[in-house]
């Protein structure tokens, strides 16, 4: 049964409008803050004003003085109740060999508190703005202590300590490579390119804050809303770690959410409190993130620095790479905060290119700021970022074009499956193929035209080109799915991946309306319910092509199912009967059966299985981006002007759905290098906590971008021979506009500038260099 090519005007592989649009954008989505529940109490959190400070007391007495006031807590109130810590993966080893090492992270603070913005009191109250006043009349002493903001401030001798059980601050470290032989390459180079390299913190700023509503039952059981990528594991952490009950006593339900980007995986603090004190107050309560709440207290993302070098023959082949990275995790670490840096960066360090020899050296190093979480791409655009900066440096030091290097370097087809030097096996692409249309479709001949059109202009005038390659899925390979079809011709499908703005509700809909010959409007997607399904979630690019391989699965077990109930009814045998169209057909006759009529003589007039989706490994989509800016000297102002891609995604179910995702990642990539960047001072304080301060990407600063895609290179790791692709434009885009910006200001000199490339950063750099010449 063919569920891929299709001429079906809804089927998989058309450019299908979103089904989910029409509610979302006439207002009719239910977002967690939008859920109503009577009674329902506020609970509001009391943040902590330092960023590293000794708790000596916490009066509270003024709070309760409000009379609709009806709890508040501290962390000794949680620690004397034997509530538990939110946990991180122990695996990693530091420096010294011994086990990673890190302070636990409470759902409030307990006698320290590590980041400004970390929660030390919670106040609940019959209104969220009692709860906020009352807050106000806590007062808690403080010892003020030193505190460290920046990884080369934590590791330099004498420093702070953040934890302190370890003394210089590095929480973990991994090596991989041959070190010696490395450097024996180096020795013999003809050319060496080396760049320091950082990649700024950002602040995630998904549309929704983050918001919960918990609410206990009659029976003792606790039904929490949330917008999690990520409920079953939101539930099971909250019922395994924080409250110590059993997992079926918990219920996680999430509905629309507005934005994730990796910010909304897991638990965090607040939705531990409200589960708390939910269960200990037996009555629903809820709370919700003001802008600045997210600013202090959300994960933030990045925040890496490099030293990367390359090793070139004459020919420009690479000889070898070596790099030491140091993340930053913040004051706690969260799930990802160590297999960011350690882990999921080095997996595609060497992006497209037969690298034959590697060292990388990476730590992660904690610091008085909040944690470091997944953000869209997480380790992957740090990586990818590095890595073609040192070739588009190559290709001016070696006076190459920047294409030619690349190709030179890549990866070949006939290479595949290709093993890098992390063991991650790239199972398909035709990298030269890529930025061959990439060229093309951005109309490289006609640059130099343009160049001088722009001169004229008294502007600068570069481009720059990234090929990139993406890690996508986890090591979650497997997802289970659920289908139904009903005796009045509906089907229901039961996803435990989670929608965010991917259009996951369309993609599925699509496959089944194609395989089951249902009208898509008669397709139902149910997703955010663990009690209806478990599974890993959305993040790392991972919902449509495991999640997608599930309900792949799904249809193909529920015709497997249905051909016995056919056989019986048309009284046929099942080697005689043949599915098409809806519908199972004896071979050579009129005699038929749809699946409705069968689901129709079934229990409850449905005929239902569960599903698993296994797929054999990580998604590799890849593609190259081309990037066109003209600069105004005199102001430092960048105004991106052509952007075109070519992106490998496998087999796209949706191309329209891709090429959304494309534009979005686009936009944050970009952000990335020309605006955004959260600022710690040197006492951690937070200087960009509002959109004042913390400049956003906007529509007006963006192209109509050119975007296509590369069918050519199927995955051959999945039922469907798709690759993720939510992630994609976001790794591409960071290093192609910064390469163009670079080849724009070249004429003075300047070979590299830290992120954010702002206007005044751009035109001291012009200044400093006008006046050295």
């Amino acid at each position: 049964m063919n569920i891929l090519p299709s001429d079906m005007k809804f089927g998989t592989r058309q450019p299908v409008k979103r089904l989910e649009d029409e509610r979302l954008i006439t207002g009719r989505g239910r977002y967690t803050d939008d859920r109503e529940s009577a009674g329902a109490l506020w609970l509001y959190i009391l943040r902590s004003p330092h960023a590293h400070a000794r708790i000596l007391s916490i009066e509270t007495g003024g709070a309760l003085e409000f009379p609709v006031v009806v709890a508040v807590y501290t962390g000794a109130d949680l620690v004397a109740e034997n509530v538990g810590t939110i946990p991180t993966l122990p695996i990693f080893k530091r420096p010294d060999g011994s086990d990673a090492s890190f302070p636990p992270r409470r759902l409030l603070a307990h006698e320290i508190v590590r980041f400004a913005g970390e929660p030390i009191a919670a106040v609940v109250a019959q209104t969220r703005q009692a709860a906020q006043d009352a807050a106000e009349a806590i007062n808690v002493e403080y010892e003020l202590l030193p505190a460290v903001t920046h990884v080369q401030s934590a590791l330099a001798t004498g420093a702070p300590r953040v934890w302190e059980d370890i003394p210089d601050n590095i929480a973990a470290a991994a090596s991989y490579g041959d070190a010696a032989a490395v450097d024996v390459a180096f020795a013999k180079a003809a050319h060496v390119v080396a760049l320091d390299i950082r990649n700024q913190r950002l602040v995630p700023n998904a549309i929704e804050p983050r918001a919960n509503l918990a609410e206990p039952d009659a029976e003792g059981r606790l039904t929490l809303r949330v917008p999690s990528q990520t409920p079953a594991s939101t539930r099971d952490i909250l019922a395994d770690a924080v409250l110590k009950r059993p997992k079926d006593s918990i219920r996680v339900l999430v509905g629309d959410i507005g934005g994730g980007f990796g910010h909304k995986t897991s638990l965090y603090p607040e939705d531990g409190l409200v589960a708390y004190a939910a269960t200990k107050l037996n009555k629903a309560v809820r709370w919700r993130a003001d802008r600045i709440d997210d600013f202090l207290s959300g994960t933030h993302g990045r925040d890496l620095v490099t030293h990367a070098e390359l090793a070139f023959d004459a020919n420009g082949r690479i000889l070898a790479f070596r790099a030491k990275a140091t993340g930053n995790t913040g004051a706690y670490l969260s799930g990802t905060g160590n297999i960011i840096p350690l882990v999921l960066g080095p997996f595609v360090s060497t992006g497209l290119y037969d690298v034959p020899l590697v060292r990388m050296e990476t730590q992660s190093v904690m610091t008085n700021t909040a944690p470091i979480g997944a953000y869209r791409g997480a380790g992957r655009p740090e990586a990818i970022f590095t890595i073609e900066r040192m070739m588009d440096a190559a290709a001016r030091q070696l006076k190459m074009d920047p294409r030619e290097l690349r190709k030179i370097n890549f990866v070949k087809p006939e290479q595949m499956p290709f093993t890098n030097f992390m063991g991650q096996t790239y199972d398909s692409g035709n990298f030269g193929k890529l930025i061959d249309r990439a060229s093309a479709a951005s109309d490289w001949a006609g640059f130099e035209a343009r160049k001088a059109a722009a001169q004229a202009k008294g502007l600068l005038y570069g481009r720059g080109v990234a090929s990139y390659i993406e890690w996508t899925g986890g090591n979650a390979l497997i997802e289970p799915a659920k289908l139904h079809v009903t005796g009045d011709g509906r089907a229901i499908v039961y996803s435990a991946t989670q929608a965010m703005g991917q259009g996951l509700e369309t993609s599925y809909a699509q496959m089944v309306s194609q395989a089951l010959s249902i009208p898509i409007e008669k397709v139902e997607v149910v997703q955010g319910d663990t009690d209806l399904i478990g599974g890993f979630g959305s993040v790392g690019s991972r919902s449509l092509y495991i999640g997608g391989s599930a309900v792949a699965a799904s249809i193909t077990d529920l015709v497997e199912k249905a051909r016995p109930l056919a056989a019986e009814m048309l009284e046929a045998a099942m080697q005689d009967l043949e599915f098409s169209g809806g519908r199972f057909r004896i071979a050579g006759t009129d005699r038929q059966i749809t699946l409705a009529e069968i689901a129709s003589k079934q229990p409850e007039s449905r005929l239902s299985v569960s599903s698993e989706g296994k797929v054999d490994g990580p998604s590799w989509p890849n593609g190259t981006h081309v990037a066109e800016v003209e600069i105004d000297p005199d102001t430092g102002h960048v105004r991106i002007a052509r952007y075109a891609t070519v992106d490998d995604v496998g087999i796209p179910m949706n191309p329209m759905l891709v090429e959304g995702q494309m534009h979005g990642g686009i936009v944050q990539g970009a952000g990335q290098t020309l605006y955004e960047g959260a600022v710690y001072d040197e006492d951690g304080q937070l200087l960009t906590a509002t959109f004042m301060d913390y400049q956003m990407p906007r529509a007006e600063d963006f192209p109509f971008f050119q975007t296509e895609l590369d069918e050519s290179s199927p995955s051959k790791i999945n039922p469907l021979g798709a690759k993720g692709c939510g992630e994609s434009g976001t790794v591409g885009a960071t290093p192609t506009v910064m390469n163009a910006v670079i080849d724009a200001l070249s004429p003075y000199g300047i070979t590299h500038l830290d992120m954010p490339l702002t206007p005044a950063k751009i035109w001291q750099a012009i200044a400093t260099h006008k006046k050295a010449a």
